[in-house]
Parts: structure tokens; C-alpha cells; sequence
């Protein structure tokens, strides 16, 4: 046996949860994502996904998809930097620089290698990151690539972040990097403190935007938006993957700042570009949340009755302003039976439990859609409320 082969043979975390029926992980969906998918044989309410406009399964966005299959292929076969750009990934990125209200755009295959790639870059020695404690593991990776000087503070509280940068010189780079949304608890980043911070102290911000674009903001163009400080904010990140329906990633910034990131990016330059069915469904999803705007507002609809019928039933959500929802359990084996029993009564949820949180905030993550009728999310809730009340957590 080889030194890994040894090193992993006495893995067995997960095998405990699977010897005790409430492994939750890899289920197979057999459907197409959307309100309701067929997992396992049965339907379930989909409460677990992270898009937030329905679109995944929207006919135009499939057919943009096929449009582009049947006219550029299946792949890019290379990298951006090589023979991997369509013109397809150029029109995405001037029409999201204009929906983003910045100067230049770059693409990425995942949104993941956004925030990896980014911030091993626009950093290095004798700089400093700042990251709120709470920041999504892709940002903690990026910025274990940087060779900058890493700082974090606690999550959302502003006088700590003050607290870090009275300590830092006046002259330094110093960039602080947060979550729009944080995908788990679904509270905001406190940005106007952020931004009154950032003039005090001379810094730069970079917000992700993954779980904000589509959802806050004129048409759905993110938390910074929402804020009316969207010129404050240096570098933008958004992904594909959630409110766009396909995958892939971006950042957003100035032209100078772009350019240097189509150079130095090696996430960018050694990965083969984002497909040409992807790239299309990603502009075609565009497309539609700025000509539809009461597809966000019916996700606001449903988003607002859930949170309500939540607090009514003695549910604790902690801080949440969007359509993410956690339900806290505050126990790592409840956490994975009531996931469990949700999924056997017909409810599919997400268990939250470290290191995406820490061990006394376990919780399961309820998340919208524009999708999702009023009637799904009531009986999302009754369903839960039932689960929740059998195992002791609420009454």
C-alpha cells in the first residue's frame, strides 16, 4: 500500500453518517432543476438550490444553449488566452461590464477560479487582504495564493475591521474582501460602513456578489446596487452558476485593473474557457432578469411570505434579508435526521454543519426561487414545522 493509500485508509467520517441512514450528500437528481425534481425515485420540493430565478429550466435559456452547441461545438478545446475566445465570451463580458456599471469584464470557467485566481494576483508582498471571518472558502483559498499579509475580522462587526486596519499603514495596498450576500446565513455585508471605512483608511474593496446578482439591486445587478455604491466598489464578483442558470464566473473593475488580470490571472490563462452552450445560457439569463422584472419581484414575493410564516412558527433564522433562510438546529446529528426526515416527507434542504459553520451553529439552509408559488413554500414550511417539533428543536 502507498503512502496515501495508508495516510486515508482509516477515513471514516462519512461512513458513520451512512451507517446511521442520514448521509445527506450526492443525492442523483433525474429531473430537470426547478421547484420540484425527482430524486431518488420521488418528487421533493427543491428548498436546497441556489437558483434564484428559476431559470434554470426556462425553454430559452435551453434553447440559447442549443443554439450555440449547434454553431460552435460542444467545447473551446484551450484556454481564453490561446484559441479558447468566442465572440460569444466577448459580447457576455461587455454586456455584464454595462450591467455591472464598470469599465471591462473578465470571464472565468467557474466562479470558484474567480475569486482563487483574482486574489493570488491583484496582491502580493508588503499588502494586506481583509476578510470578513465568514468569506466563502474560495475567497480563503485566493488569499492563501496571495503572498499578502492576511488579516480577517469578525463577521460584520465593523468596529473590529476598524479595529485591523488602525493598524495597518496609512500608504500599504490594503484590500478588503467580502461576501454581498453570506451563502449560508443569508444576512448582507454591512457595504456602507465598509465604504465610510475604506476612505478613512485608504483601502480598496472587492465584493462577491455570487448569491446577490438577481436578487438585490436594479435588475438584479447585486448588493453593491442595492447599496448605491457601486462606483465605491473596486472589483466585482459575480457567478453563473446561481441567478444565470448555467456556469462560470466573472469579475468586474476598471480597464487597468482588467488588463492586468488577462495577464497575470493563471486561473484565467491555464484554464480552458467556459463552453460555448454555457457562455450562452449565462447571456440569454441576463437577458431575461433585466427585461423581467416581476420575476424578481415574485422571488421578493415568496422570499418575504417564507420569512414571515418561519417567525410565526418559532423557527430561529438568525439575521437573513434574502431568499436564503437558515434554519438553525445547533447539533450536528439533528442537523443531518432532519435533513433526513425533510427529504422522506418530500422537502429536499441543504445541512450546514462545520467547517461551514461552527459546531454550536448548525443549521439547514432553505433557499427560494422565482419559481416557487406561495403554496410550495406553505408547504415547505408545514413540513418542516413537523420535523423541526418531533426532534425537540422548536415547539
Amino acid at each position: 500500500m502507498g503512502q496515501l493509500q495508508e495516510r486515508y485508509k482509516n477515513y471514516r467520517e462519512p461512513q458513520k453518517y451512512m451507517n446511521a441512514g442520514v448521509y445527506p450528500y450526492f443525492r442523483a437528481i433525474t429531473s430537470k432543476q426547478g421547484p420540484e425534481v425527482v430524486m431518488e425515485g420521488h418528487k421533493v420540493l427543491m428548498f436546497g438550490s441556489n437558483a434564484y430565478t428559476g431559470l434554470t429550466g426556462d425553454e430559452r435559456v435551453i434553447a440559447a444553449a442549443h443554439k450555440a452547441l449547434d454553431k460552435y461545438g460542444s467545447g473551446c478545446a484551450g484556454s481564453r488566452f490561446l484559441n479558447g475566445t468566442l465572440d460569444l465570451h466577448i459580447q457576455l463580458e461587455k454586456e455584464l461590464a454595462e450591467f455591472e456599471h464598470k469599465d471591462d469584464v473578465l470571464c472565468f470557467s467557474t466562479g470558484f477560479s474567480v475569486n482563487a485566481g483574482v486574489l493570488a494576483v491583484i496582491v502580493g508582498r508588503g499588502d494586506y487582504i481583509i476578510c470578513d471571518d465568514r468569506d466563502h472558502a474560495s475567497i480563503v483559498d485566493g488569499r492563501r495564493l496571495s503572498f499578502a499579509t492576511q488579516l480577517h475580522y469578525k463577521h460584520n462587526d465593523m468596529e473590529d475591521l476598524e479595529r485591523v486596519l488602525q493598524k495597518l499603514p496609512n500608504d500599504a495596498v490594503k484590500l478588503i474582501v467580502v461576501d454581498g450576500v453570506f451563502s449560508m446565513e443569508g444576512d448582507l455585508a454591512k457595504l456602507p460602513e465598509i465604504v465610510e471605512l475604506k476612505h478613512k483608511y485608504n483601502c480598496s474593496i472587492m465584493v462577491d456578489e455570487a448569491h446577490g446578482l438577481g436578487v438585490f439591486g436594479k435588475q438584479g445587478r447585486g448588493v453593491c446596487d442595492h447599496f448605491g455604491l457601486a462606483d465605491e466598489i473596486d472589483l466585482i464578483m459575480g457567478t453563473f452558476s446561481k441567478s444565470l442558470a448555467s456556469i462560470g464566473g466573472f469579475i468586474a473593475s476598471d480597464k487597468d485593473t482588467i488588463n492586468y488580470l488577462r495577464h497575470t490571472c493563471r486561473t484565467y490563462i491555464f484554464s480552458a474557457s467556459d463552453t460555448p452552450a454555457a457562455t450562452a445560457a449565462a447571456l440569454e439569463a441576463l437577458h431575461i432578469i433585466q427585461n423581467e422584472p416581476k420575476r424578481i419581484e415574485h422571488l421578493w414575493d415568496v422570499t418575504k411570505y417564507a420569512l414571515k410564516r418561519f417567525r410565526e412558527e418559532g423557527f430561529e433564522i438568525g439575521e437573513t434579508e434574502s431568499p436564503i433562510i437558515p434554519l438553525y438546529v445547533r447539533d450536528i446529528k439533528k442537523t443531518f435526521l432532519v435533513t433526513k426526515l425533510a427529504f422522506e416527507a418530500g422537502v429536499f434542504i441543504n445541512p450546514v454543519i462545520p467547517p461551514a459553520c461552527a459546531p454550536q451553529d448548525t443549521l439547514v439552509r432553505f433557499a427560494l426561487m422565482a419559481s416557487h408559488t406561495q403554496e410550495q413554500v406553505e408547504r415547505g414550511v408545514q413540513i418542516l414545522k413537523k420535523v423541526f417539533v418531533e426532534q425537540g428543536i422548536i415547539k
